[in-house]
């Protein structure tokens, strides 16, 4: 099969490579149909994630169709559809149970963490990809949602929802801050409303992106390197600064930014992936009763989200700006990486 292969910072290749194969009894093989490309892929080629092994094949999004399944396999069937979730699940372990599948124990001699495609085992920009924990790693879907909606529950849409707005501990009439309107930030804004959130503001560097933010539910937007962006924020809350502030960037400044606008009480929900260390200034956080937050999704949310793409509560559509097939793998990076030139949100490759 074809694969998009990752040879070291900044190099990879859409190249042969074997297919994959049944390894345990609780795996299942998926011919992929559809897969994108995250933020987190772009991270992996600056060198950030020193895991990742030359060799790997990278990726973690994907809708598909099953062609094989381990012989402890019940619930699903060769021919299924179904979403990949970028966390693989054992379900059985200490971690599992308390719903902390981002760190999955594992079990059959399987290593943890639950981020392991494209990652720690080889993922999902290919044409096939072996799928451990099966039962608990794949969503069978529901007739009327498109590969376009479905792939976005893969990671983004859970990770939004997950790590900004529950983890920033989102409550009816809170005034939000989305800090950063890529992919991940989007998908914030669009799940904050579903607690209640009245006011949620997005800032950006890019015109482009604020724009669609109000698409996903923005009330507000700033642009972040206008000379009074923080002197906006404020004029939109009391005058304290916001209930709620999520980083969706992953650079030093933006999550300063975070904290430059929560007011005393309030919480600051990392999203972003972070490269370099950041400067947390302690000395004048202790007197603010702040809270931060941060993580790994887990993924526990992604049925609840599905419904409600479903059921068009959810915009998730909106999210695919760009279409490329399997043999254009190359360009589809190409226009992810230059997103503000492009106006790329979410690029959708498919078979």
């Amino acid at each position: 099969m074809k694969a998009l292969v990752y040879g070291g910072p900044g190099k990879k290749t859409w190249q042969d490579v074997p297919d994959p194969e049944i390894v345990h009894a609780t795996d299942a093989i998926v011919r992929v149909d559809t897969t994108t490309i995250c933020g987190t892929d772009l991270h992996i080629l600056k060198g950030d994630v020193p895991a990742v092994q030359v060799g790997r094949i990278l990726g973690h999004e994907g809708v598909g169709t099953i062609t094989a399944v381990g012989s402890s396999v019940s619930s699903l069937a060769v021919g299924d559809r179904v979403i990949i979730s970028c966390i693989k699940s054992c379900g059985h372990c200490a971690n599992c149970k308390s719903e902390l599948y981002s760190h999955c124990l594992g079990d059959e001699g399987q290593s943890g963490i639950g981020w392991v495609f494209g990652h720690l085992i080889d993922g999902t920009q290919a044409e096939f990809v072996r799928v451990p924990y099966a039962e608990n790693s794949l969503h069978k879907m529901p007739a009327g949602v498109t590969d376009d909606q479905a792939v976005m529950l893969s990671d983004i849409l859970p990770t939004g929802f997950e790590i900004g707005v529950q983890y920033g501990r989102v409550k009816p009439g809170d005034v939000v801050a989305v800090i950063g309107a890529g992919p991940v930030g989007l998908a914030a804004i669009a799940t904050a409303g579903l607690y209640g959130a009245a006011t949620i503001i997005a800032l950006d560097l890019d015109p482009n992106r604020l724009e669609q933010a109000k698409g996903f539910g923005a009330t507000d937007t700033v642009l972040s390197n206008a000379a009074d962006w923080k002197e906006q924020v404020f004029a939109l809350t009391d005058g304290a600064g916001v209930d709620v502030a999520i980083e969706a960037v992953g650079i030093p400044q933006t999550f300063t930014m975070a904290t430059d606008i929560v007011r005393p009480g309030g919480n600051v929900a990392n999203v972003g992936v972070h490269g370099k260390s950041v400067e947390l200034h302690l000395e004048n956080l202790w007197i603010q009763n702040i809270n931060i937050s941060m993580g790994l999704v887990n993924a526990n949310t992604t049925p609840m989200l599905l419904k409600l793409v479903a059921q068009k509560k959810i915009p998730a559509e909106k999210l695919a700006t760009h279409h490329f097939s399997f043999d254009q793998f190359l360009e589809a990076y190409d226009t992810f990486s230059r997103a503000a030139e492009t106006k790329a949100l979410k690029v959708v490759i498919s078979r």
